[in-house]
């Protein structure tokens, strides 16, 4: 397999999990299951008055897709991260253009106190301070397929090519989610997510992610919350080898799927850790463990694309986001030329 098919399978799972949790976010598990069965089976519309989603079709997408979108463009564009005065205008624009599209589904808690700042007079540098859920891991996918996570050589270690993911991580997370724990959470993503681009297997991919989450954790302003590598690593197995049902359980009674990065980020990981083999089924559990699903599957389906490739999707997923018209290819071909 091809580091190409694995890039565009990284982009493709983000989008393939967001669309599939798109109907699901914000709805408890019971509801899902009256609704819809134990597990999802494919794209559903969501259902009459959601609170956010309310009238999307079968396959639309959420602001993860889009500012992941956003975050990759801009990559390309500037051959690099960009910096927090750029990136904090993007996210700005992008929120007013899809308030015009008439969207309910804006930014999130963290990014919109922290760019109400910024429009207040906060150097975007500072904005993020207080930013500790999990919008930065939800787009920073594109992060992982631009740079190499090399894990350095042992746990202590703060050099190489993992080190400096994490510097890239931060820098295009801090004007949002300048905290420990969100920083680890976007770090433990990119990092599974660049270590699939490079071959890994999706338990390496998770040793990576957990080491990565380590080392971010030091980084941004300290804030009390749970040790995201320590939580990825129990929640991992805790659902290792569980039936789906069980692992949505599991996941949704004890890890917690709210928007909370200590929460979120360690379920998708779980979900991994339940069907490793199966992008696509992967995307269906996390679709349907209820909460923050549209985020937690966008997790699961990236990391699970980088490891497995587009391939591993069904044609007529790829299909469905197609229609969108992002050109994942394209843009994945060009992040993986920045690498």
């Amino acid at each position: 397999m091809s580091a190409a098919d694995r890039a565009r399978g990284a982009l493709y799972g983000l989008a393939i999990g967001d669309a599939l949790g798109m109907p699901t976010q914000l709805l408890s598990r019971r509801q899902i299951t009256a609704r819809w069965g134990p597990l999802l089976t494919g794209f559903e519309p969501a259902p009459p008055g959601h609170p956010i989603a309310a009238g999307l079709p079968a396959g639309a997408v959420t602001d993860d897709t889009e500012q992941a979108v956003l975050l990759a463009r801009m990559l390309v564009k500037n051959r690099g991260v960009p910096g927090a005065d750029d990136w904090a205008a993007a996210l700005i624009g992008w929120e007013l253009d899809m308030a015009e599209r008439g969207s309910l589904d804006l930014l999130g808690p963290s990014t919109k106190r922290a760019l109400t700042a910024v429009l207040a007079g906060t150097p975007p540098a500072e904005a993020g301070r207080h930013g500790d859920t999990n919008g930065a891991a939800m787009r920073i996918t594109p992060v992982g397929i631009a740079f190499p996570a090399t894990p350095p050589p042992t746990s202590n270690a703060d050099t190489g090519d993992l080190s400096r993911l994490v510097d890239h991580t931060v820098t295009a997370s801090l004007v949002t989610h300048n905290t420990s724990v969100a920083l680890a959470g976007a770090a433990a993503v990119a990092a599974a997510v660049s270590a699939g681009v490079g071959g890994a297997s999706v338990a390496g991919a998770t040793e990576t992610g957990i080491a990565a989450a380590r080392l971010a954790s030091h980084r941004g302003h300290w804030i009390a919350g749970a040790d995201v590598a320590a939580r990825i690593r129990w929640a991992a197995g805790l659902a290792e080898a569980a039936a789906p049902d069980q692992a949505a359980e599991l996941i949704g009674t004890l890890v917690g799927t709210s928007l909370a990065t200590q929460e979120s980020v360690p379920a998708a990981f779980a979900v991994l850790s339940a069907i490793p083999d199966d992008p696509w089924r992967a995307c269906l559990l996390a679709a349907s463990l209820g909460g923050d699903t549209d985020t937690i599957a966008a997790m699961a389906g990236a990391i699970a694309g980088a490891c497995h490739g587009q391939s591993a999707f069904p044609p007529h997923a790829i299909a469905i986001i197609d229609a969108h018209g992002f050109a994942l290819p394209a843009l994945a071909d060009a992040l993986l030329a920045l690498r």
